[in-house]
């Protein structure tokens, strides 16, 4: 069962480098966040992976972990996400509701 997981670990590992790739050359910053969000994601399944693996039954210490990581990984994609939106909006970019503003045709 433990091949399983360790397997199962490096396949994800494996799935971690083109995010890395796009997390460096993003062309917009909505990708690079995007990107670091699923490598917290997929570093958060690792935790518990390795929680399984871990001699003497140490899974649940892993999973808490696993939990705190991914939820400081959601709090900071948002507080990223809110920042880059109040840029925008500071720059005249959209509008207070959120909606792009229409282009001046002249």
């Amino acid at each position: 069962m433990n091949y399983f997981f360790i397997w199962s670990g490096l396949v994800l590992l494996v799935m971690m480098i083109p995010l890395f790739y796009r997390m460096n050359a993003g062309p917009t910053a909505l990708d690079r966040i995007v990107a670091v969000n699923m490598i917290g994601t997929k570093t958060a399944i690792l935790l518990v992976f390795v929680g399984t693996i871990f001699p003497g039954n140490r899974v649940g210490m892993f999973v808490d972990f696993a939990l705190a990581y991914g939820l400081l990984n959601f709090l900071g994609s948002l507080a990223a996400a809110r920042y880059f939106h109040r840029s925008r909006a500071v720059a005249g970019e959209i509008d207070v509701e959120g909606e792009a503003e229409e282009p001046a045709i002249e």
